[in-house]
C-alpha cells in the first residue's frame, strides 16, 4: 500500500504555471485559446440560424463571414493587447490597473463596429459584439493575472 500526499495549496497548478512564464508566451496561449472559444462561439450561432453576414463600418452591403474569420481577428487584434502587456511589465511599476483600464476601454470602443455595422441583421450584430466581450474577458484575465504575479515579486 502506498501513501499519496496531499496536494499541498502552495503546489502550482496551471494558474501558478501561467504566473511564471514569460509575458508574452501567456500573452500568446491566451489569444490562442480566445480564437479558439469565440470561433466556437460563432459555430454554436451560426448552427442556431444566426446569418454571419456583416458591413464593415464604412461598407454599405453585408458580406458573408468566412469560417476562421473571427479566430483570425482575434489573433490580429489582440496581439496589440499583448504587446501592451510586455510594454507595461517591462517599465511600469504596478503594470496590472493600466492594462486593466486601457484593455475595457479599447474592448468598449471595438463595440462601435458591430453597433454600426449598416446592413447586418441585429442577432449578427449581438453575437459579434459578443465575440468581443469574450476574446477580451479570456485575453485579458489571463494576463492581468500574470501581470499581478509580476507586481507582487516586486
Amino acid at each position: 500500500m502506498s501513501a499519496v500526499a496531499p496536494k499541498s495549496s502552495s503546489s502550482p497548478g496551471f494558474a501558478g504555471a501561467l504566473r511564471t512564464r514569460p509575458v508574452w508566451l501567456v500573452g500568446i496561449l491566451a489569444v490562442l485559446a480566445a480564437a479558439v472559444v469565440t470561433e466556437a462561439f460563432t459555430l454554436v450561432a451560426r448552427a442556431a440560424g444566426v446569418p454571419m453576414d456583416a458591413a464593415g463600418v464604412w461598407e454599405e452591403q453585408a458580406q458573408h463571414i468566412p469560417v476562421g474569420y473571427i479566430a483570425r481577428s482575434v489573433v490580429i487584434w489582440s496581439i496589440f493587447g499583448v504587446a501592451l502587456a510586455v510594454a507595461l511589465d517591462r517599465w511600469a511599476r504596478r503594470p496590472v490597473r493600466p492594462f486593466v483600464v486601457a484593455t475595457v476601454a479599447f474592448t468598449v470602443l471595438s463595440l462601435a463596429a458591430p453597433a454600426l455595422a449598416q446592413d447586418t441583421a441585429v442577432s449578427t450584430q449581438i453575437v459579434l459584439a459578443a465575440t468581443h466581450v469574450v476574446a477580451a474577458s479570456v485575453v485579458v484575465s489571463v494576463l492581468a493575472v500574470r501581470l499581478s504575479a509580476r507586481g507582487a515579486r516586486r
